[in-house]
């Protein structure tokens, strides 16, 4: 990581862009805490990731790019675990539940096992475990990925309600470009650990003279959001798309 700096407004709905290696998931797990930046300062609802870190994971929620539900627990079952994991205070877990479950549509298959879930149902399964803590901002590492456009529509429907009704921040990573443009106020591009470039959809097409996204990202990274990676990379999400599927 050389000199990423950007910041993102409370409410704001975030995109951070950029071929598999360019180092998005390593900024998030930087500002999740779950990596300890090596040296420059990053801060989370006005708190330090280094000094501050029980502070913003008591705001926060993070979706993982890699499954998070028990399979073998019902998507009830994993809610009340998520709520106990979480320090959900005893006397309002039934509420919190209560509540996640009615935001993302999640009471037809409650007694579901989560193994038996499609890929929609699990990402929105995810959604809801993160908002049992009722996060001021919520992390997603391409919460899309693998899903059908059906699914991946719904997903955004429910997320669009939270930033609605909550004021949720939400700060996502994807590969789909038209997804992007469709769903975030700003946009950060990395490319090999740096910030390449910045701005709402509409700048960027205009400051590089380009007609979409997609053809922002070819000529801010020098190539398509398809290049770059590791072997290890495209296994990793053919495994997660078939789980999904």
């Amino acid at each position: 990581m050389r000199g990423v700096s950007f910041a993102v407004e409370a409410g704001e709905s975030f995109g951070l862009l950029g071929p598999n290696g360019a180092g998005k998931t390593t900024t998030i797990r930087v500002l999740t805490t779950l990596l300890r930046p090596t040296e420059g300062r990053a801060l989370v609802a006005g708190h330090d990731v280094v000094g501050d870190g029980l502070a913003i994971r008591r705001r926060l929620g993070y979706i993982p790019q890699a499954i998070s539900v028990d399979g073998a627990l019902t998507a009830r079952e994993n809610l009340e675990f998520y709520a106990r994991v979480t320090d959900v205070p005893r006397r309002e877990r039934r509420e919190r539940i209560a509540h996640a479950v009615e935001v993302m549509g999640l009471e037809p298959f409650l007694d579901r096992l989560g193994r038996t879930l499609s890929g929609g149902m699990l990402r929105r399964l995810e959604i809801a475990t993160a908002l049992l803590n009722r996060p001021e901002i919520l992390f997603l590492d391409e919460p899309t990925v693998g899903l059908d456009p059906t699914a991946r529509r719904l997903v955004w429907e429910r997320l669009e309600e939270l930033r609605e009704e909550a004021g949720t921040t939400l700060l996502v990573t994807t590969h789909q470009m038209e997804e992007a443009e469709r769903q975030c106020d700003r946009i950060a591009i990395m490319d090999l650990g740096q910030l390449v470039a910045q701005g709402t959809p509409a700048e960027l097409t205009a400051q590089f003279g380009v007609p979409t996204l997609d053809d922002v990202f070819t000529a801010a990274t020098g190539r398509t959001i398809h290049e770059g990676g590791s072997f290890r990379d495209a296994r990793r999400s053919r495994r997660l798309s078939r789980r999904l599927g």
